[in-house]
């Protein structure tokens, strides 16, 4: 079995690959600060609660935003799993070419996400949003290339912001409001809120399908915590909520298939 992580900054995503196939996922918030321990009895534990047996873990793979983890899931891996982990990081064998002017710059997640979306859609054109902490938005063309792409402020970090900064606005569930023209004030932050972020998601798909292709019709391509938001929205082809996991562990294959 191999235990895939997709070390985020609002939290950690993780699934167990069997036979090539991904058959238990699971989240676990990132606030604050763990211990390798920590880490590995929640991952064991878990395992166990799920039905798999810890010990059958014979290789972890990662993709991490948040350095400070790594090292944490290194000690982790090597005390519990008895296995160094495999971490995505530009530099290993992905399949893609990198157009970034500095490719370490690039977050291992958005790497993790091309690499999957290529996997799924081979010889097309490619738009992918995650929509997690921040929104991404990335382009790869038919060829494998990664052409880069665009950050904004999460649908959360919004919110969160807006509550934090103003003296009078409280925090809200993030959800599709009933009507765009709020009648209360929870109901003109969701609005805001969803409608903001739907107008800016549009907005670049617009701006990145004339500039990246204009003589084709890219596959648009959502994922992360809130792309089940605007699954009706019909902004994209496909919804595929563990689309990292799935870029982490092709990356793994990659780079240890002969290991195996």
């Amino acid at each position: 079995m191999i235990l895939c992580l997709d070390i985020g900054n609002s939290q950690i995503y993780g699934g167990i690959f069997s036979d090539d196939e991904l058959k238990f996922d699971f989240h676990r918030v990132t606030n604050g600060a763990i211990s390798s321990d920590e880490l590995g009895l929640f991952l064991t534990l878990l395992l166990r609660e799920n039905g798999f047996n810890p010990a059958d873990v014979t290789a972890v793979a990662y993709c991490s935003v948040v350095p400070d983890l790594n090292p944490v899931l290194e000690r982790c891996c090597l005390r519990y799993f008895r296995t160094e982990p495999f971490s995505l990081q530009a530099g290993v064998k992905s399949g893609l070419k990198i157009r970034y002017s500095n490719p370490h710059e690039l977050g291992s997640d958005m790497i993790a996400n091309a690499i999957a979306a290529v996997d799924l859609y081979p010889d097309r054109d490619l738009l992918i949003f995650d929509f997690a902490t921040a929104t991404t938005v990335c382009g790869v063309n038919k060829e494998g290339e990664y052409l880069g792409g665009a950050l904004m402020p999460g649908i959360k970090i919004t919110m969160e912001a807006l509550s934090k900064r103003t003296a009078r606005l409280p925090e809200v569930e993030i959800m599709k409001p009933r009507r765009v023209c709020g009648k209360s004030i929870v109901d003109g932050i969701q609005s805001g809120l969803y409608y903001g972020n739907l107008g800016m998601v549009k907005e670049l798909k617009s701006r990145m399908r004339r500039e990246l292709y204009p003589q084709s019709e890219p596959v648009v391509i959502a994922t992360g915590t809130y792309a089940e938001l605007y699954e009706d929205e019909g902004v994209f082809d496909d919804l595929i909520s563990n689309l990292v996991l799935l870029g982490v562990h092709k990356a793994f294959l990659l780079n240890n298939r002969e290991g195996l």
